[in-house]
């Protein structure tokens, strides 16, 4: 049994500007040294093992061991989450109807102002929960174009419009992470996050439109932003309080685009697409949703559980972080019944009701592995980084000397998730780098660790629009390659403003 330190140079914020370094070199690698993400994640996790052998005095033994486990973790469930997300997108693009779904949300209305609510708001957050990975905003962007958006404005729109959905990208995943990392229950921290998100969400719709056309626009479709924003946000909120975060973009999103689709029928006449082609091209999604509900009433707690050789409760945690000597399991596990699952069951459905031919599978599933082989690998990588840190004491060295900072700190912690998007591009890895300091923090200064894990997610949402990646991404999509710049200038003010309310409402909260 080896017992963590925490103080290694007996001088608190010296050890805690130690246990920076990995984490300072990862963001001079994206930012200074413009490396990969997955690259500079490797060297990232490379640094974190030097200093847990050479500062932390772990066995490396220890260090294999908890970089093993957070690779399977990246493996499962997150990879395997996102790719049979993004396969089953992947099959409704390929028969079609994908295109049928784009065309049943644009003839709802010609008005620019609701067009931005159904596509980039509503139909944007659709995508973030069924895809994520950029896929909503390049394909809600290019939609708007199409419509006659200018494209700096249009990525700019759907860059915005992503926060709506952005905290629950992939079926819950940037949720579902951090919790398992800190052994915190996923519904406990979706829940937490209901605290602002639904609040931030029903503003975002007065945003989109208060861009597209002033305060004007705002009075003249006031009805359908209180309606789009209001069902919008309720759905949201009942959801991560009772289901939790997989089907929280996908219900919030279908539940909205269908009660603005209604009231739109009777506050400005619209032509209608055929009702039964428009149900057959939801359909996979529609699936996915109920089998996903129905597996979480299924109580079959059935699994295949592994121990991380090397790890498994070889790593004692002490006072002050916790109350007593705590060993600290190393579990791979991977339950039969699970998101996981849900998702392997629609897709397996649809290519059965569709009829899909085997080459198209074979090329969906394809494009999939392809596209994702490298977010996985980053994925992967950062998680080794977290564990490595989280297992070495080097988290709770941050942890402790954050608790200095009293009970100010919840003002800043959404600073803590917003950097870590900014960074990497994703609220799953900056969940997955913070998440552990967050909860270690938390439980110093005497709050509710899921509070500040939500919190990390919350902020870190607040930053999908200005990371590079994700910029990158909007200005590909729209053919503006080369005027990040633009994209960046027209987002930056209000990720900035979002942060300091979501800060200032989350120390209220706390």
């Amino acid at each position: 049994m080896w017992n963590q330190i925490y103080d290694p140079f007996n001088t608190i914020w010296i050890s805690a500007i130690v246990a920076a370094l990995p984490i300072v070199f990862f963001i001079l690698a994206l930012t200074i040294f413009k490396m990969k993400g997955h690259i500079a994640a490797m060297l990232s996790t490379l640094f974190a093992a030097l200093v847990a052998l050479l500062v932390y005095s772990m066995p490396i033994g220890r260090v294999v061991g908890s970089s093993v486990h957070g690779i399977f973790t990246g493996v499962y469930p997150v990879a395997a989450i996102v790719v049979g997300a993004i396969f089953l997108y992947k099959l409704s693009v390929k028969t079609g109807k994908f295109e049928i779904i784009k065309s049943s949300i644009v003839s709802l209305s010609v008005d620019k102002r609701i067009q931005v609510l159904l596509i980039a708001y509503c139909f944007g957050a659709f995508l973030e929960g069924a895809a994520g990975f950029g896929a909503p905003v390049a394909i809600t962007a290019v939609i708007l174009v199409g419509l006659g958006f200018e494209p700096v404005k249009a990525a700019g729109l759907c860059l915005v419009a992503n926060i709506a959905g952005g905290s629950y990208g992939a079926m819950g995943i940037p949720v579902i992470t951090p919790a398992t990392l800190t052994e915190l229950d996923p519904l406990l921290v979706a829940a937490k996050t209901a605290q602002i998100v639904p609040i931030v969400s029903f503003l975002v719709a007065f945003l989109l439109v208060f861009v597209v056309d002033g305060l004007k626009g705002i009075k003249e479709t006031l009805p359908a932003i209180l309606v789009c924003g209001g069902s919008f946000s309720l759905v949201q909120y009942f959801t991560l309080t009772t289901l939790g975060a997989a089907l929280v973009d996908i219900l919030s999103a279908l539940i909205s685009l269908a009660v603005l689709a209604i009231f739109l029928r009777y506050w400005k006449p619209v032509e209608k697409p055929k009702v039964k082609g428009v149900f057959m091209a939801w359909l996979p999604f529609i699936l996915l949703t109920v089998i996903v509900i129905g597996f979480t009433y299924i109580k079959w707690n059935a699994a295949i559980n592994l121990q991380i050789m090397g790890i498994h409760e070889r790593v004692m945690k002490i006072p002050p972080v916790v109350n007593s000597p705590t060993p600290i399991t190393a579990m791979f596990s991977v339950p039969l019944i699970s998101t996981t699952t849900a998702i392997i069951t629609a897709a397996t459905l649809t290519i059965l009701i569709y009829r899909i031919k085997v080459e198209t599978i074979k090329e969906s599933a394809k494009e999939t592995f392809s596209e994702l082989m490298l977010p996985i690998l980053t994925i992967c990588s950062v998680l080794a980084f977290a564990y490595i840190c989280n297992y070495s004491g080097i988290s709770s060295t941050l942890g402790l000397a954050f608790a200095s900072t009293g009970s100010i700190f919840p003002l800043f912690s959404p600073l803590l998730g917003w950097i870590g998007v900014f960074l990497t591009g994703s609220v799953v890895n900056s969940g997955s780098l913070f998440a552990p300091l967050q909860t270690i923090t938390a439980t110093q200064i005497g709050i509710d660790p899921a509070s500040m894990v939500a919190s990390n997610v919350v902020g870190g949402d607040m930053a999908k629009m200005i990371s590079p990646q994700s910029v990158a991404v909007a200005a590909a999509a729209v053919g503006i390659v080369g005027r990040e710049n633009e994209v960046f200038k027209f987002t930056i003010k209000y990720s900035v403003i979002l942060l300091v309310f979501v800060g200032i409402l989350n120390l209220i909260i706390n």
